[in-house]
Order: structure tokens, then sequence, then C-alpha cells
């Protein structure tokens, strides 16, 4: 019975033992450091009053809805000239450079052929022709009124006559196509050359001649673009076609150009590609000379405006890509690493950065696209979000 009642408090005490122990090593077990919150970030107070953060909030704002287009510059058809030699003939001289701007009139190309001297020569000897006939048919006139000469002399004198006026206008219209002037031929002036001429005003787009090259009748020497007229011309996507109207205003940026242009619709293809796109044709509001035939431009075309979840400009930053607002968190007391609040601590400033999608800026104003579940009274950082996404990319820096 003594050894029994012995046993019973060595257990007894072993027990209490390693109760003791147990809690002494929940007791002495270090604290568990709070888990970093990727998409929070926080400022003191003096940050917070440094930086001059100030609150907003997401409200319906009237901005244009509009649909995004891609296209180019463009001419109209009547603005693409041909440049071609009416003869055919030898090159001896030529200007034209690819992008060069040429002038109504100048000369682009000078085309020698032997044949341009015989032109001239018929000119003449057809003129002298027809100064005889002239005389002629008055001698005849004369000559039928006094009852001289019969009636058939003087028609044969007038048929020959006209043939020879019809002769000479045709040689003459030849010899002005040929930009060689009449007067000068009539003179003695012959000319184995001719010019070739800048129809219009213009850019030269291409070149298919050089000197000594032999080109034949109307064969080209150069296209030109006259860029006076350009317009834009963008793809629409068949189901956005109901949206657009004549007269709407299409926003462009050239690629490499740093200012944003506009347009006006003028034009509606009515005929769908096979991917599904109908062409949109607006003339340029203010052409000027950079603008060139063939270059790519991204566009957005308004049509019309709508009440949308908008904030200031300034409240949406980018980061990777991606379009981020900052949302005020109830405020918390200091804390040290472990989450404990620290007696005599300031105040600290809480924001979470929530993903947004982003539609239009206008007038100062973005429009977003908030997530589902986001609270529409939230304050959102309106000024300063620059900031608190410099001190968060910052600390993911030190961290990593």
């Amino acid at each position: 019975m003594m050894m029994y009642k012995m046993s019973y408090k060595i257990i007894v005490f072993a027990a209490f033992f390693l109760a003791a122990c147990s809690s002494k090593t929940k007791e002495e077990k270090p604290p568990v450091a709070k888990e970093h919150d990727p998409n929070l970030v926080e400022f003191t107070h003096e940050q917070y009053t440094t930086v001059g953060v100030q609150l907003g909030s997401v409200t319906p704002t009237n901005l244009s809805n509009y649909i995004k287009a891609s296209g180019t510059i463009d001419v109209p058809p009547k603005d693409l000239i041909s440049v071609a030699s009416p003869y055919g003939g030898t090159i001896r001289s030529t200007t034209v450079i690819e992008g060069k701007f040429v002038r109504q009139g100048e000369v682009l190309a000078t085309i020698e052929n032997p044949e341009f001297v015989q032109l001239q020569q018929d000119f003449l000897e057809s003129s002298s022709q027809l100064s005889f006939l002239r005389q002629d048919l008055t001698r005849q006139e004369e000559l039928v009124r006094e009852n001289i000469a019969a009636r058939k002399s003087l028609q044969k004198a007038s048929s020959e006559y006209n043939s020879m006026v019809a002769r000479v206008e045709g040689l003459r219209s030849r010899l002005r196509i040929a930009n060689i002037n009449p007067a000068k031929v009539r003179a003695g002036n012959f000319t184995s050359r001719i010019s070739i001429v800048a129809p219009s005003n213009g850019y030269i787009t291409h070149v298919y001649s050089n000197v000594g090259k032999y080109i034949g009748a109307n064969e080209l020497l150069a296209d030109m673009a006259n860029t006076s007229n350009i317009l834009v011309r963008v793809k629409v996507f068949e189901k956005d076609l109901p949206h657009v109207k004549m007269g709407q205003t299409i926003r462009f940026r050239a690629t490499g150009d740093s200012i944003e242009r506009t347009a006006q619709v003028f034009l509606i293809g009515k005929d769908i590609d096979a991917d599904r796109t109908v062409e949109v044709h607006g003339k340029i509001t203010n052409p000027v000379a950079t603008l060139l035939p063939g270059m790519f431009i991204n566009a957005i075309m308004e049509v019309g405006a709508a009440s949308v979840p908008a904030l200031p400009q300034a409240a949406v930053v980018q980061s990777g890509g991606k379009n981020y607002i900052f949302v005020q968190e109830e405020g918390k007391p200091e804390t040290d690493s472990t989450g404990k609040i620290k007696e005599g601590g300031e105040k600290h400033y809480s924001f979470r950065r929530v993903e947004v999608g982003v539609t239009v800026t206008e007038n100062g104003f973005t429009a977003v696209t908030l997530p589902d579940d986001f609270d529409m009274k939230s304050k959102v950082v309106i000024k300063g979000a620059y900031d608190l996404l410099s001190k968060m990319n910052n600390a993911e820096e030190e961290e990593g």
C-alpha cells in the first residue's frame, strides 16, 4: 500500500512538471511576424502631409464614347498623279527624287527624239501651205463673184483649205502636248528635246526612270501625290459600324508623331472586307507637311457622350503595363514588425492598390473600369498617387 501511494505521487509530480514545461515553452515561443501585403502601402502622418495627398471618389462623368481603329494616311485618287511622256525618247536629264516636293510647271525631265524635229518641220510646212491655200481660196471667191471661174473650182479650193486648217491645228495640239511652243517653231527655233513638267504641286512618291534610259510613249516616269487634300482611312469592325456617322471626329496619331490630330468623317464605305471591317474616310482638319501618304496611324472615333465612372487623370497610374488607383483604408496606429501597437506611435495612413481598366481620357478626366466588388463610396487618392506607387516599388526592390 505504501509502495502504491509513492508511485501515485511520482506520477502526479511528473504530470505537473511536464505541464509547467509545456507552458513555459508556449510562453517563450517567438511571435510571428505580420505577413506583408504587396498591394498595401503606408504613409506616416509626416509623409502624408509632405506629399499633400488629396482624396476624392469615383463619380459618373460625361465623357465621349469612342471606337478604336487603325489605318493609314491617304490621298484621294484625283490627287494621285502618274507622270508620263506623251512621246517616246531618250531621257537626257531628270530632277525627280523620291520624297522631293515639286511645284506645278516645274521641269521634271527632258526627253530627246529626232522625230520631234520632224513634227516641228511638218507644222511649219503645213502652216506655209495653209497661208497659200487661204490666198487661193480668196482669189477663187473673187473669180466666182465676177463669173470668171466655175463654182466647182471654189469648192475644191475651200475643201483643200479646210483640210489644211485641220492638219495645222492637229500639229499645233501635238506640239503643245510635247510642251513645244508653236510660236517659236514659226520663228524657226526647232528643238530635238521636250520637257516633262509637274502637272500639280506635290511630292514625288516613286521614280521609274533614269538618265540615258529610252522610254516609250506614255511610259511612266514617276508617281507623285498632291498632299494638300490628304485624309485618313481607318478600318472599323462591322459590329461598330452602326455607331459611325457622317461628321464625327476621328482623333489620330501617326507613327512617330507626338501630337494628336483630328479629322472629320466624310465617307463611310459600303463594302465589308474579308476581315469583317469597313473603311471610313476622314478629312484632316489641319494638314501638315509631316503627314505623308502611307503613314500608319492609331485612331479613336468619337461616337457620342455617355455618363461613365471617371477619376481625375492624375489618380490613375501605370506600372508594368497595367493601370492602378489607390484606395484609402481605415487609418491604423503605428506597429512594430510583429504587428504590436507601439506605445506613443503615430497614426499611419494605409492605401490599397487596385487594378482598373482605362478607356478614354478627356478634359482632365479618365474613364475607368472597376472591379465588380469595388465600393463606390471608397476614398480614392486623386493627388499623390505617383508618390504612393514609387514608395511601393522601392519597397518591392528592397525585398527583392
